[in-house]
């Protein structure tokens, strides 16, 4: 499997969330054969949230044919699902990749594209409901498959996504001994990593602060769609 190119495309807009990307790029990177592509709509730095800019090695126009197609999340997916060349590109490379992946509210860059119809899938707590607007199927797990699409949950979901593709593609022996080698060992120092868990008040303030961009998200989900 060594010798077989393995061509890794991430797609990069600008406000994603970094972890989104750098959890699931750090895992994937290491697959046997992995040609790492970073596509963007110009070469010209893509900002996240976290300071972190990120150089595109390629744009959506000189991309080469993606074998795995993994789509981060972000706030910037407002602008993202409206993107006709960002959009183009995911319905292009998603009709042929062999893996079709997305982390957090990465998912509805795929839902928006018509890639998620009567797929279960994941994504953010924050926004898991509205995966039924894009015609998917709502699953409350931390990483979900089905078939060839792969979604994780929130930001930190990307590495445990990461890491059960891995097993998919090289077997589980090779994605533990990544594992290993990145001494991925979660031990939280609370639990309230998810609304189940999270104290009353942390939950509380977190649904305040998730409302705003939330009801944005959902008007630019509308234009996304073609509704008004």
């Amino acid at each position: 499997m060594a010798d077989k190119k393995l061509n890794v495309v991430f797609i990069l807009y600008p406000n994603l969330t970094q972890l989104d990307f750098t959890g699931p790029l750090q895992v994937l990177s290491r697959l046997p054969g992995a040609s790492v592509h970073l596509a963007a709509r110009t070469l010209e730095p893509v900002s996240t949230d976290a300071v972190l800019t990120i150089p595109p090695t390629t744009t959506f126009a000189d991309c080469p044919p993606a074998d795995v197609l993994c789509i981060p999340g972000g706030f910037g997916v407002d602008d993202a699902i409206n993107d006709v060349a960002l959009m183009e590109f995911v319905k292009r490379e998603g009709a042929r990749a062999k893996y079709v992946t997305s982390v957090c509210t990465g998912a509805f860059v795929l839902g928006a594209a018509g890639l998620l119809k009567g797929k279960r899938a994941t994504t953010h707590w924050a926004f898991h409901s509205a995966l039924k607007e894009v015609g998917a199927i709502p699953v409350r797990e931390r990483v979900v498959r089905d078939g060839n699409i792969f979604t994780g949950g929130g930001v930190t979901a990307g590495i445990d996504f990461a890491f059960t593709l891995a097993a998919e593609i090289a077997g589980e022996e090779y994605a533990a001994g990544l594992q290993l080698g990145l001494e991925y060992d979660p031990a939280p120092p609370f639990q309230a990593g998810s609304p189940d868990k999270a104290p009353v008040k942390a939950l509380n303030r977190m649904q305040a602060f998730y409302a705003p961009p939330l009801k944005a998200f959902h008007a630019a989900l509308a234009r996304s769609m073609g509704n008004p």
